[in-house]
């Protein structure tokens, strides 16, 4: 199939704006049986995969539990769109619903419910906006911004955006440290958040201390985390650091610019789609984030507006592991090694 051009592309948006709106608010509409029974087939499993986990280590072997323990984090990474889509409000019609739903999964997804709904809010409101980096989206400078900074600057960004430590350390840091304070200047829901969810997990994991004991737990738990966090971040990661993603200053940012342009169809096998409860529908997800997760598929399939975005597929995706720096002239994401041609060039020109 021949994709549009970038430029081609953010012109058929220019025209269709209305259209695309009108289109999606028909989709917005979540479906209680659907949502009820998603969350039966990702909550059961999930529970059967740890017990089943905790069983096999207490039996047999650590080795022999990975694999278990890896499915574990399949359901959870799942249970964290459920628990996305509270956030956004469009897993239930009633907000009290999401609300309820949102905080308990919170529990199990080491996540405080009101905290990161509303980081997650401002990044909606604000991908793919220069002047407004920061909150909700993984760290990105320019090529200018960087050459700015003094050393140890430099080597900070460099060190965190390296896939080896961006997918180890800070995957887990992320849900299983960050996630347990709060930043100064947030409000008090947001606190009570925090305190509720440390609160919720701190008692589940002792009663299942007390019933299993601690080395059992923590030989569960741990890989269970890990490997949910690493999921979890890589997706957030592709969505949107690709080549040709969207960044504008404000002055001449778009909403649906940012959505359809700036925000990955990342095209997954099935049984991964299923997994990831279709985020890698994620452009369509930017656009109108009332629409249940379960209805994304739908709203591809029947609109070619969203067809036109090229697919990031798994192959292509790898190769955003070597993007690390937004370059402004050339409205792209680049390497470092950007920079090293950059000098010698200058140092040929000098």
């Amino acid at each position: 199939m021949q994709f549009p051009s970038y430029s081609d592309l953010a012109e058929q948006i220019e025209i269709q704006r209305g259209n695309i709106r009108e289109i999606l608010n028909q989709y917005s509409r979540p479906n209680i049986s659907r949502s009820v029974w998603q969350m039966i087939n990702t909550l059961v499993p999930f529970f059967a995969m740890w017990a089943l986990a905790a069983y096999v280590f207490q039996n047999y072997s650590f080795w022999w539990m990975l694999p278990v323990t890896m499915l574990a984090a399949g359901f959870m990474v799942r249970a964290f769109i459920i628990f996305h889509d509270c956030c956004h409000g469009s897993y239930f019609q009633r907000k009290a619903a999401n609300d309820l739903v949102g905080r308990i999964l919170g529990i199990i997804v080491f996540t405080p419910y009101d905290y990161w709904k509303h980081d997650h809010a401002v990044h909606h409101a604000t991908a793919g906006n220069l002047d407004k980096r920061g909150v909700g989206d993984v760290p990105t400078w320019t090529i200018e911004e960087y050459e700015s900074k003094p050393w140890y600057a430099r080597m900070g960004y460099r060190l965190m955006r390296h896939p080896v430590i961006l997918f180890t350390f800070v995957a887990f840091y992320v849900f299983a440290i960050s996630h347990r304070f709060w930043l100064p200047g947030v409000g008090r829901r947001e606190k009570e958040s925090v305190i509720f969810t440390n609160l919720g997990i701190a008692a589940v994991l002792g009663v299942l201390t007390w019933l299993l004991g601690w080395q059992t737990v923590l030989a569960v738990q741990l890989p269970v985390l890990m490997m949910a966090a690493v999921g979890g971040l890589w997706l957030f990661y592709v969505q949107h650091n690709f080549e040709d993603t969207y960044w504008e200053r404000q002055e001449n940012w778009d909403f649906y610019k940012a959505g359809l342009l700036g925000s990955s169809y990342y095209q997954l096998p099935a049984i991964l789609n299923w997994f990831t409860g279709n985020i890698g529908f994620h452009h369509i997800h930017h656009l109108s984030p009332k629409i249940p997760n379960y209805n994304l598929p739908k709203v591809h399939r029947q609109h070619e507006i969203f067809q036109q975005v090229k697919p990031l597929t798994m192959w292509r995706s790898l190769k955003s592991l070597t993007y690390r720096l937004w370059d402004e002239e050339k409205q792209a994401m680049v390497g470092f090694n950007v920079l090293r041609n950059r000098r010698n060039t200058q140092q040929g020109g000098a």
